[in-house]
């Protein structure tokens, strides 16, 4: 590929920005459109997977959407098992909040019986 840009015969010429140069900065190259079009009597080859039939392509269809349905199934299997292990680990997390939640209570009131003054 050329850098200055006089070559015709290229496919695509690479320029680079003169903005580039007088800032220091690494030159940025634009792509310009190709200057040579395909000789006459060149016909470009057609992709494999449009020489399949109609029917071919239906169930080739059917087989993608079959396989991608498949993934899904397993993927939201496996969210929901992590869901629930999620929820398992929220409740005991509870359950032992709870619990020394309720022994705070109960140290805070054996400490305002201790400190708080008699008055009978």
């Amino acid at each position: 590929m050329a850098v200055t840009g006089d070559d015709t015969d290229e496919e695509t010429d690479l320029a680079p920005s003169h903005m580039a140069a007088a800032t220091g900065d690494m030159p940025a190259y634009q792509i310009r459109a190709p200057t040579a079009a395909l000789p006459q009597g060149v016909v470009m080859a057609a992709s494999p997977g449009s020489l399949h039939s109609p029917q071919q392509l239906a169930e080739e269809a059917t087989r993608k959407r079959e396989l991608r349905l498949m993934k899904n199934r397993e993927a939201a299997k496996e969210c929901r098992r992590r869901k629930k292990e999620y929820v398992k680990c929220l409740e005991s997390r509870v359950a032992v909040l709870e619990v020394q939640n309720k022994k705070l209570i109960e140290e805070l009131e054996t400490l305002k019986d201790i400190c708080s003054p008699k008055t009978d």
